[in-house]
């Protein structure tokens, strides 16, 4: 009888929902106790198909006063985080056991497995090994407020999962296993003593240490071991070792960069974001030079190294001394440029370039010396860390709002008498921009006099040009034309940075993705430009604020034909283009399983460059755990190689035609909706939480553009957040259903059947609005429905869940599913077991809202509704 491989994910479920019972015994009470258990059984059995069960639990719920309310909140939202993690680790388990046996394949997805196909594809070893030494994926990590867990929470629940892990080892003593529950006791304990709710909302510099302790304390290990596992890869298929110095991955990040509509990230903040990550880095690679000159001994070495340091006797410890001092100086000039104080004397790192050179000629000498299994050891490591993250650990990426930049060089132009810049047409635009980009004059006077805003546009070039070593890209949100590009090219020469960073249009809406692939012709055309990009030019397009314009399967759609136009106006000019791609964690923002996505892209749009957003709750879900880490490169690494060597073929005219119906008919329907009902927007914020989000101290970017307005001044994330909390996920699904019924009624099923079977891009498309549509849930969408919407506004309400009904109908009609994602049993599973504990904090949640806009004036009320959003995020497991 075959062992079933997902017992031990339910044992450790069980264990952990078992120690938050004993801890809700002790802590609150054995009444508390049996009401939480209530609740779960009136929950399950109600999702059994008992309605009666239903409205019992609505009662139940409803009566609780607050602090009660607030404790069964807490404890079916810390079983929900203690189920996510149990998860994750059984997805590290489950590898490790897959790959430990001798007589299975490769793992699907793995470089050992996708090495071995493209070369019985007919793809040459040389070939092969050229394309995974050049290839460049970067990973930009942004603080978008979609983590709602606190980083003291996330600290306490890696631990629950290395002490899982460490329970799965078969030899523990039994004081061992002992020692080990005892642990799990303890951390389950501590986290219920713990306030989950944020009290402050974070700074930008708190958001970027956040994201520096993921590098610090995850991917600086897991970055050597998955380039160790290439390195393996690549000699057994092509027989050659991977350079010590290729880039297969790299990091960015946004984190205290991204200024577009968040006036707390300032010229400061990025200066000390950037001079953070500096000490970070060099405080990493101080410890490795240290440990790795404790090792060091040997005696033997080559020539090449003797010539550095004379006849020490301890050849390579004596080398590394003034590598390690050199790094304490680097130390000591970054913490007093923190601290603001005058950097002490002495040579320094500004680059890694030197340091570099130096790991190699010690890397070499130990290959020299019969030391070579040395060399590729803890060495090897560092020279890959080196790499990877360089001296500063990340490259900060800035962003800013074109007309911001526009703002700016009109207040220079009407200052010297030349007019004014924002009312000139596009045409006298460029010809000013070029012209002074093509001179020397220098152009913005040092007295210009300025407002506020404008001073922070130039004082950040002028940050930039301090620290311009530590930058990668400058991006510019709402980029429409080859101005706003030159625009900034000329805000960098006059600010004097000395490696200018490369300048990013980034096309959001689908009027500006339209216009893309126009935008990027009309720039390239531009000899100056030409010249100046050298033949390579980056293009970032945006998938939240799209998909919230038009709807996701009209987003999905002009965001694939963009990039064929992008690309085709690169090829035109011979540019080799790098696609940015801006993608949030939830569907409704570009989110979805990495290696489909990748392989979904246009063909000839990937060409072994790209660069993508990890953003908010998913740097914890993709990077939390070093297994998952591990997983997670490997497959951005490898779906990336596949879709260069071997990319999909391109849609027929039949099938573009379809689309663009399919495309055209969501568009109208979700506009239908959300633009052109004049309800829309009332019942949007009776519905949903979005108006009390405000109190949840998530990030530290305002959740509007603007203080005032509807839909369209709300960013994209709130918008998904608020409709994710109800379990209506309207956003992600709205106008598929019109789209394909209208498709189906015109005899079209079959073709797009066919289209679904054969297209990978729609086929992805597809079954990421099937996995919404299993998250979704009609019932408990309608308790926020009837309990919190006005009587005029019911009709429309209905409407909408019966448009939810019309989706999941025609979707499981286009996949021939008898249930949603009856094709992904792990993730069938998920959801069924999550939703009977999700439920209860919906109907909780309902019911803390009535009461607070009904004017109650208990103090508790938003702890407690701050407390199921935190709930709901951890069992929906995307937030934003």
């Amino acid at each position: 009888m075959t062992q079933d491989p997902h017992a031990p994910l339910r044992d450790d479920v069980r264990l952990l929902g078992t120690l938050l019972g004993e801890t809700l015994r002790t802590q609150v009470g054995d009444t508390l106790y049996q009401t939480v258990e209530r609740v779960r059984g009136l929950s399950k059995s109600a999702h059994a198909g008992q309605d009666a069960d239903f409205v019992e639990l609505e009662k139940v719920l409803a009566a609780l006063p607050v602090e009660d309310a607030t404790s069964l909140a807490r404890a079916f939202s810390q079983f929900l985080a203690l189920a996510n993690i149990a998860e994750q680790h059984h997805r590290v388990r489950r590898a490790r056991q897959y790959a430990a046996r001798e007589d299975t394949p490769p793992q699907p997805g793995s470089c050992e497995e996708v090495f071995a196909r493209l070369l019985k594809q007919g793809i040459t070893a040389d070939a092969l090994y050229h394309a995974v030494c050049h290839q460049r994926v970067e990973l930009v990590l942004t603080a978008h407020p979609t983590e709602v867990a606190r980083r003291t929470l996330l600290h306490k629940h890696n631990r629950v999962a290395q002490a899982l892990e460490l329970r799965d080892r078969p030899d523990l003593t039994m004081l061992e296993r002992k020692e080990t529950l005892d642990a799990l006791r303890r951390e389950v304990i501590s986290i219920w003593q713990t306030d989950e709710i944020r009290r402050e909302r974070p700074t930008p510099v708190d958001e970027a240490r956040g994201g520096l302790v993921v590098l610090e304390e995850i991917l600086w290990d897991a970055v050597p071991r998955f380039l160790r596992s290439v390195d393996v890869a690549l000699q057994q298929a092509t027989g050659r070792a991977l350079p010590p110095l290729a880039q297969p991955i790299t990091f960015g990040s946004w984190m205290g960069g991204d200024r577009d509509g968040n006036p707390n990230v300032t010229p400061e903040v990025t200066r000390r974001v950037c001079l953070l990550a500096r000490v970070m880095g060099c405080t990493l690679f101080l410890r490795e030079i240290q440990q790795l000159r404790g090792e060091l001994s040997n005696i033997r070495c080559t020539d090449e190294l003797r010539a550095r340091v004379g006849d020490a006797r301890e050849p390579y410890r004596a080398f590394l001394a003034p590598i390690r001092d050199k790094l304490r100086r680097t130390l000591a000039h970054l913490e007093a440029l923190l601290q603001g104080q005058t950097p002490p004397e002495g040579e320094i790192y500004v680059e890694e370039g030197p340091l570099a050179e130096d790991l190699l000629l010690c890397h070499r000498s130990l290959h020299g010396s019969g030391a070579g299994l040395i060399a590729d050891g803890r060495l090897l490591d560092i020279i890959r860390r080196l790499a990877c993250f360089g001296l500063g650990l990340v490259k900060l990426d800035l962003r800013q709002e074109s007309s911001r930049h526009t703002e700016a060089l009109d207040a220079v132009t009407t200052h010297l008498g030349l007019g004014s810049y924002a009312s000139w047409d596009e045409k006298k635009r460029q010809e000013f921009l070029v012209t002074e980009l093509s001179g020397r004059r220098p152009l913005i006077p040092p007295d210009l006099p300025t407002s506020d805003r404008v001073r922070d546009v130039l004082e950040t070039f002028r940050v930039a040009a301090e620290v311009h070593s530590m930058l990668g890209a400058y991006v510019i949100s709402m980029a429409t034309s080859p101005s706003d590009v030159l625009a900034v090219e000329l805000l960098q020469r006059e600010a004097r940075i000395r490696k200018p960073l490369r300048v990013v249009p980034l096309f959001e809406t689908v009027d500006d993705l339209r216009h893309a692939g126009g935008t990027i012709r009309a720039l390239l055309s531009i000899p100056w430009y030409r010249e100046h990009i050298q033949g390579k030019q980056e293009v970032m397009i945006g998938y939240s604020d799209s998909t919230k314009d038009a709807g996701r399967l009209t987003a999905a759609w002009e965001l694939y034909k963009a990039q064929e136009d992008v690309a085709a106006a690169c090829r035109e000019q011979d540019v080799q283009l790098t696609l940015f791609h801006g993608r949030g964690g939830s569907v409704g923002r570009g989110g979805g399983p990495t290696f489909l996505a990748i392989l979904s892209q246009p063909p000839g749009t990937v060409n072994g460059s790209l660069r993508v957003t990890e953003q908010g709750e998913m740097i914890q879900a993709k990077f939390g755990l070093p297994g998952i880490a591990h997983r997670t490169l490997e497959l951005y690494a490898t779906a990336t190689l596949v879709a260069t060597m071997t990319p999909p073929k391109a849609p027929s005219a039949r099938w573009r035609e379809l689309m663009e119906k399919l495309s055209n008919s969501a568009c109208q329907a979700y506009r239908g909706v959300v633009r052109k009902d004049p309800r829309f927007v009332t019942y949007f914020r009776q519905a949903t939480p979005v108006q009390e989000l405000g109190a949840l101290n998530i990030g530290s970017r305002p959740a509007k553009r603007t203080a005032s307005g509807g839909v369209e001044s709300l960013r994209a994330i709130p918008w998904i957040f608020a409709w994710t909390q109800t379990r209506l996920m309207l956003p992600s699904w709205l106008g598929v259903g019109e789209a394909v019924d209208e498709a189906i009624a015109q005899g079209l099923e079959s073709e797009l059947k066919d289209m679904y079977e054969h297209w990978p891009f729609f086929q992805s498309t597809i079954d990421l609005i099937e996995m919404v549509l299993a998250k979704c849930d009609a019932r408990i969408a309608a308790q926020y429905d009837k309990r919190l919407v006005s009587g005029e506004l019911q009709a429309l309400a209905s409407d909408m869940r019966a448009r939810l009904d019309t989706a999941i109908r025609c979707t499981l009609r286009l996949t021939g599913h008898k249930r949603l994602v009856e094709n992904n049993p792990v993730l069938r599973r998920s959801i069924d077991v999550r939703n009977p504990y999700v439920d209860p904090i919906n109907l909780l949640q309902v019911e803390l809202l009535r009461r607070l806009r009904a004017g109650a004036s208990d103090e508790g009320l938003n702890d407690a509704l701050l407390i199921t959003i935190n709930g709901i995020a951890a069992g929906m497991r995307n937030t934003g």
